[in-house]
């Protein structure tokens, strides 16, 4: 017979070894795809002429690491095969990658579906404080929420951090032969240039369900970095300091201020990790001077992702495809908002590169990924992936005229099967030769 004490010890060793692993994630956050039955079938066709039948998950074959918990804290114990537990929950919040290096930090996580329709998608919600070894603080607050049938979805953000950023100047790494400023803001030869600053972010868009598997949104972001510190910010030493002289930033701060109008296409049944279905995002961000942007802009934007399941027998074994775009269409953006290298919504992509190691006014990245169960309860997965990623820059090099490679491969551990939630960790490779392990929670899109 356990005593209390016992008890306590168990339910306390129980409790470490779930928030260990939940804890274990990087910066992101993801879109809450559309309801699964709303879907069309587009797997990839295993028998000739004939349909593959939609399968249908069956989660008691699976070991996900709950399973492991319980089974040895308490191997006498019936599985539960759908232990997906809602409510709030306090974790550590651990990540590492060479942007930021290594991250410990805390972080509160809450999910509840909204009034009593069961196709009303999940509405999340999260904040967290932590610091890294590149000394990056970082606190923010973020809401996912859908009402109740669908009909609005709010997401928005609010982020205060203080930052080091390393900058690679700007162009997609063609080399420049000429000299004068230009040379140091192509950077050639690849230096880095760490640039210390405050960051902080309010963004907020409200998304309206207008058709099946359509929403339209409208919102509003601000941007905005002070106390922005480089080495040699006055004689053009920098790539940072040459952008800002040219284009009229101020060296130490701006603000971007710009409203947001979106278009959203949601077939994919699953945002953690999708087996097929479709999402995608086409957006125009218009910053105005007067709601006090530092300049005016416009940006356009582009987010598609298609997934191809594989296999009517183990439907995760997927071919995923993305292509993520950001293009200035007008006016001038401040330097450190140049699109580049992970700097799209989730900051995943290009891995094997620091972030924004390529950036331009216009910059295009092309990714495809192959996932695999290793083991045949889908406790280990594998991946295998590569990216192309293109931009301008601005002595003469158009996008899509030249391409920077990177791939690599990774292991998934299943953390919890009801929700396709992944513990990843991808060793990937780029070239000047950039390289290393990202560790994350869900696949990186």
């Amino acid at each position: 017979m356990q005593t209390g004490t016992d008890k306590r010890s168990h339910s306390f060793l129980k409790y470490f070894l779930f928030i260990i692993f939940l804890g274990i994630q990087g910066y992101a956050y993801s879109q809450v795809g559309a309801p699964a039955d709303s879907l069309k079938t587009d797997s990839i066709r295993l028998k000739a002429g004939k349909p593959m039948p939609p399968a249908r998950e069956n989660l008691s074959k699976q070991y996900d690491f709950g399973d492991l918990t319980r089974a040895i804290l308490h191997p006498g114990k019936k599985v539960d095969s759908n232990h997906n537990k809602s409510g709030v929950t306090i974790v550590p919040n651990v990540a590492a990658n060479p942007t930021i290096g290594g991250q410990l930090g805390i972080k509160a996580v809450a999910g509840k579906r909204l009034g009593n329709d069961p196709k009303t998608l999940f509405s999340i919600g999260a904040t967290s404080a932590s610091y890294t070894t590149k000394g990056i603080l970082y606190f923010y607050v973020n809401h996912n929420i859908f009402t109740p049938g669908n009909k609005w979805n709010f997401q928005g953000n609010v982020v205060a951090s203080k930052t080091v950023t390393p900058d690679y100047g700007m162009g997609i790494g063609r080399e420049y032969k000429g000299g004068g400023p230009d040379s140091v803001l192509a950077d050639s030869r690849h230096k880095v240039y760490p640039i210390h600053s405050h960051y902080y972010n309010i963004r907020e868009k409200v998304y309206k369900n207008v058709a099946k598997n359509l929403f339209v949104g409208a919102g509003l972001s601000y941007e905005i970095r002070r106390h922005i510190k480089n080495i040699d910010t006055i004689n053009n030493g920098t790539p940072s300091s040459v952008y800002n002289n040219e284009h009229g930033f101020p060296q130490d701060h701006y603000t971007t201020a710009g409203f947001l109008f979106n278009l959203e296409y949601i077939t994919r049944d699953n945002p953690n990790r999708a087996y097929k279905g479709i999402y995608f995002d086409a957006g125009i961000r218009v910053n105005q001077k007067w709601i006090g942007s530092t300049k005016n802009s416009v940006q356009l934007t582009s987010d598609f992702r298609k997934y191809f399941s594989l296999s009517s027998s183990s439907p995760e074994t997927v071919l995923a495809l993305w292509n993520w775009g950001s293009y200035l269409v007008g006016g001038t953006i401040p330097f450190l908002e140049l699109p580049g290298t992970a700097r799209d919504g989730t900051f995943r992509s290009g891995r094997g590169y620091t972030a924004q190691y390529f950036k331009g006014t216009k910059f295009n990245d092309t990714e495809a990924e192959l996932r695999f169960p290793i083991l045949a309860n889908k406790f280990v997965s594998g991946v295998v992936f590569g990216n192309l990623q293109t931009g301008n820059d601005e002595h003469g090099t158009k996008m899509f005229q030249v391409f920077q490679p990177g791939g690599g491969a990774g292991l998934r551990i299943l953390f919890n099967k009801a929700t396709r939630t992944n513990l990843a960790l991808d060793y990937a490779y780029g070239r000047f030769g950039n390289k290393g392990f990202f560790l994350n929670l869900n696949e990186s899109w």
